[in-house]
């Protein structure tokens, strides 16, 4: 078994694995990032949604969080979102001095895009829908280049190690052990445990597992945003997501006789659930969005993609259906990225500061990547070193692979609607996150936001700024977060 030691250990190489260990290595401290693929593999590439950030001249931190929090629906916790909507302009700011090109108008001031739920434009993008793949491209150059950063492609992190009540080291499928002071998470999220899904195979919850694993806490498992424009057809597209951003430049969904039937930049968890009662109406057929209207230059990655697949968007009408596409829960953490075992950090998508309550709000999570990157960046210096002779790797080893049939029974029983007896069934699925999942969404017993359950139809107004967490050998417990 091989043996590394180095100051901060970086799990994931997506946008916040990456920003992370830059963040970390400006500071001339020695960095080990693990990706399990290649760099500028990770699921941020994909990503088409941007940056959201108050910088326009009438707009304000303030205004960016009172979308958040109504968003939200009751459940974001206020001091996260202050955070990151008061600390995302600096952030677009670093990304730019890091050679970043965001897109801008004829006057050279960046060129702001309007999403749903959001009251004005404030949307950051770098080549239209292709914000991911540039930004990714960047800090990956930029990472292999560091001389403080040693990057390990195609490992895979199998185990958190523990002694003294922290984390210590990382084991890998290699059979190498990198022990470090602090070990940040950033392995995405979750959505393709789920049968329909935008994200990529690997997006199964890893990081939520590790952590699970290893004692620390998670939370809100039960909360899964599902994306309302997904491709449904029986070509190559099928399950691309067509972002957020097109509604907002004026495209429209349709029902089968042609009629509009929702405000298309209303909050994604409306729009999602009006898609799907809209098929669920007409027998499985497929809603359509209409982008004939848009400018296709503005999105000409979307454009590429749908016309490879067959279909014209500048002629034709468009069939979407939901998708799972982003887990608003995740490893536990404060403000800084620590997580409840010391030593232990999660940043992006695989963690949990309750920044977006029930329904995120869009291209919040992106910014997310940067902002909190840079805050357990700072934090993680401040660790003590590593006690490892007697690390050990504590609970039950996890189980990345997922099976067909447990990603149809999430899809079944903890889709965009669900109830107690068929969470109940998935409580006893063979699957450990999905049986997570389950006793979450059991426990959570209102609807609210992206949780709908059949059986407790309202929103209870005792479970406004709660959180379910739970933590391995404990029942889910609720708690409110400051």
């Amino acid at each position: 078994m091989s043996a590394y030691q180095t100051e901060v250990a970086v799990v994931g190489a997506g946008a916040a694995g990456l920003y992370t260990a830059l963040r970390t290595a400006r500071t001339g401290t020695r960095v080990t990032l693990i990706s399990a693929g290649p760099l500028a593999g990770a699921s941020s590439y994909w990503a088409q949604g941007g940056l959201a950030a108050a910088l326009a001249d009438d707009d304000s931190p303030d205004r960016h969080l009172a979308d958040t929090l109504a968003a939200g629906r009751g459940s974001v916790r206020e001091t996260a979102a202050r955070v990151l909507c008061y600390e995302a302009p600096a952030a677009v700011q670093d990304l730019t001095r890091l050679g970043v090109t965001f897109d801008a108008d004829r006057t050279g001031r960046l060129a702001l895009g309007l999403e749903g739920g959001h009251s004005a434009r404030r949307i950051v993008h770098a080549g239209g829908a292709a914000t991911g793949r540039r930004i990714i491209r960047q800090l990956s150059a930029l990472a292999a280049e560091d001389e403080q950063i040693t990057v390990l492609e195609g490992r895979r992190a199998t185990r958190i190690l523990t002694a003294a009540g922290r984390a210590v080291a990382v084991a890998l499928d290699d059979g190498a052990v990198i022990t470090a002071r602090a070990i940040v998470l950033a392995t995405g999220g979750a959505a393709a445990l789920w049968a329909r899904t935008t994200n990529p195979p690997g997006a199964i919850g890893a990081g939520l597992q590790l952590a699970h694993a290893a004692g620390a806490q998670l939370a809100d498992l039960e909360l899964m945003q599902f994306h309302p424009t997904v491709v449904s057809a029986g070509n190559g597209a099928d399950g691309f997501m067509v972002t957020e951003a097109i509604r907002g430049e004026g495209a429209r969904l349709l029902d089968a006789s042609g009629e509009r039937f929702v405000n298309e930049l209303a909050p994604r968890d409306e729009v999602a659930r009006a898609v799907q009662r809209q098929i669920d109406s007409s027998g499985g057929t497929p809603v359509r969005l209409d982008m004939r209207d848009v400018d296709p230059a503005l999105f000409p990655n979307v454009v590429s993609a749908l016309r490879e697949a067959g279909i014209d968007p500048e002629r034709e009408l468009v069939p979407v259906a939901p998708a799972a596409h982003y887990m608003m829960g995740g490893v536990a953490t404060d403000l800084h990225g620590r997580a409840s075992l010391a030593g232990l950090y999660a940043v992006g998508e695989c963690s949990c500061t309750g920044l977006h309550g029930a329904n995120r709000l869009a291209s919040n999570s992106l910014s997310e990547c940067f902002v909190f990157g840079a805050r357990a960046a700072r934090a993680a210096l401040e660790e003590p070193e590593a006690p490892v002779p007697d690390a050990t790797a504590p609970g039950t080893p996890p189980q990345f692979a997922i099976s067909p049939e447990s990603r149809a029974a999430l899809w079944r029983y903890a889709g965009l609607e669900r109830d107690g007896r068929g969470l109940l069934v998935l409580t006893r699925d063979p699957h450990p996150l999905a049986r997570l999942i389950a006793a979450c969404a059991l426990t959570r017993q209102e609807s609210r936001g992206a949780h709908q359950r059949l059986d407790f139809p309202h929103r209870s107004a005792l479970l406004d700024g709660r959180h379910v967490t739970i933590t391995a050998g404990s029942e889910p417990t609720l708690e409110t977060w400051s």
